[in-house]
């Protein structure tokens, strides 16, 4: 028989060791090693590799005849998006988000929609009780839902459960984190309980051609708590975003091996539960009709949908010492590379001043083609000009100055002319790489941040608040 190896793992980064101390070497956190038994020749052995009894697999050629197989289409378009089309038979996916946020509420309707096209499906709870469960889905209208309930956390009796009825077409395990398997000595939640329930759950969809859905937790900082082996295990990796508050929620894809990676689906929380926001670009980017110094609306890209959005700034003298900078839904370091590069070949002058960012509707943008819709609202607010208001933006600053294109050009001009945009403001060169055609848009090129000044004063109005730049905008000249 194989001696069993004592070792402690560090819950936080998976790091082993023979000894237990009150500080994990590798990450640095405090009381995260746990002692964890499994059979082996000792910490750090390699693992003994025999061919005897193996079983010798057939290679193929990558040319073949194999059709994939029909995706299952839940019918709820924001979730299909996301998903590239719909749930592949056999895949896993995890979906993770803060608590409250909505992850049961999310899967409960879908499985409901999915249970109204005939499919089988089964919803695994380790953290209500059948009760609670009912009455969530009371509230939210789906009493008579055709979903099939179960409670239970120990995984062997799961997948006895599962052997021994019809494989469900979806099966939602709530949450992945309460599951926990006989054979291991760990509690539930650590990264050898997590390992165990997504490699066994993993292996009965691949054989069972059922498309299972793991509830993840998340750590303080945003990620999936447990080991990122099990991230690499499964098939999608989701994450249900969402701020208190607002009422928007977000669905977007980080890993998809069947569909584009940082797609996302809007939803709107409200009394009868998620709502899908088919148009979430008219609800970012607010009423055009009262324009205001600060305001500019960018033409951003969540993976392969277009999406406007405001990006609302606000320059006020500051009676500090130290000039405040505060950043909600952008990098707070590219604020500073774009505020220096306005600075140094610009020649307008931030320091001194109060600096406020913020992305209407708690939208996060992550890519850098928002450089120059976050230049034009400093802009603006600093000179109290308003931009037009039928105008987008977007391309990259660059440390020298120029603005350099962006990809997606084409859908990003067709989403804002679809809302009613008139013009665009984008880098010089965006017409000729993106191969675009006349249309209604009035496209300005802008080769640097020193244009966009100017084009600023040319195309905007004065601003009917109250400034100390209001009387000396003359004074903000390019050179």
């Amino acid at each position: 028989m194989a001696k069993q190896a004592r070792k402690y793992v560090c819950q936080s980064c998976g790091s082993s060791g023979t000894q237990w101390t009150g500080r994990c070497d590798a990450c640095g956190e405090w009381n995260t090693l746990q002692e964890e038994v499994g059979a082996g020749g000792g910490i750090g052995s390699a693992p003994r590799t025999t061919t005897k009894g193996g079983r010798a697999v057939e290679l193929v050629d990558l040319q073949g005849e194999d059709v994939a197989p029909a995706r299952i289409v839940s019918g709820v378009g924001e979730f299909d998006r996301v998903t590239g089309g719909g749930l592949v038979p056999g895949s896993v996916s995890i979906v993770g988000g803060d608590p409250g946020i909505g992850k049961s509420t999310l899967l409960l309707q879908l499985l409901a929609a999915i249970g109204g096209t005939g499919k089988k499906v089964v919803y695994l709870s380790g953290e209500e009780a059948v009760a609670q469960v009912r009455l969530r889905a009371q509230r939210l209208g789906l009493g008579d839902a055709k979903v099939t309930l179960g409670v239970e956390t120990n995984l062997a009796n799961i997948l006895a459960t599962l052997e021994k009825q019809t494989p469900p077409d979806v099966l939602v395990v709530d949450s992945m984190q309460t599951v926990w398997s006989p054979a291991l000595e760990s509690a539930p939640g650590t990264i050898s309980q997590l390992r165990a329930t997504a490699q066994a759950l993993t292996g009965y969809a691949k054989n069972k051609a059922t498309a299972v859905l793991l509830v993840g937790h998340v750590t303080k900082e945003g990620q999936l708590a447990g080991p990122k082996v099990i991230e690499h295990m499964v098939d999608t990796v989701l994450y249900f975003e969402g701020e208190s508050g607002h009422q928007f929620r977000l669905l977007r894809s980080v890993k998809n091996r069947f569909g584009a990676t940082d797609e996302i689906g809007v939803f709107e929380m409200s009394d009868g539960g998620l709502r899908e926001v088919s148009n979430p670009s008219a609800l970012f980017i607010g009423d055009r009709e009262l324009a205001s110094p600060g305001a500019a609306i960018f033409a951003g890209m969540e993976g392969t949908r277009p999406i406007l959005v405001e990006i609302q700034a606000l320059v006020a003298p500051s009676p500090l010492a130290t000039p405040r900078r505060a950043v909600v839904g952008w990098d707070s370091n590219r604020l500073a590379m774009v505020l220096a590069v306005l600075e140094a070949h610009a020649d307008l002058q931030f320091t001194g001043n109060d600096i406020y960012l913020n992305v209407a509707g708690g939208l996060k943008v992550r890519e850098p083609a928002a450089d120059l819709a976050v230049a034009a609202a400093l802009v603006s607010s600093l000179t109290n000009m308003a931009l037009p208001a039928d105008s987008v933006f977007f391309g990259e600053v660059s440390l020298s100055g120029t603005l350099r294109p962006v990809g997606h050009a084409a859908a990003r001009l067709k989403e804002a002319e679809k809302l009613g945009f008139k013009s665009a403001g984008v880098a010089h060169g965006t017409r000729k790489n993106a191969d675009l055609r006349d249309g209604a848009l009035e496209i300005a090129e802008l080769p640097n941040v020193d244009r966009l000044y100017s084009w600023l004063r040319e195309n905007g109005r004065p601003g009917s608040m109250t400034s100390v730049n209001r009387d000396s905008t003359d004074e903000f000249t390019t050179q």
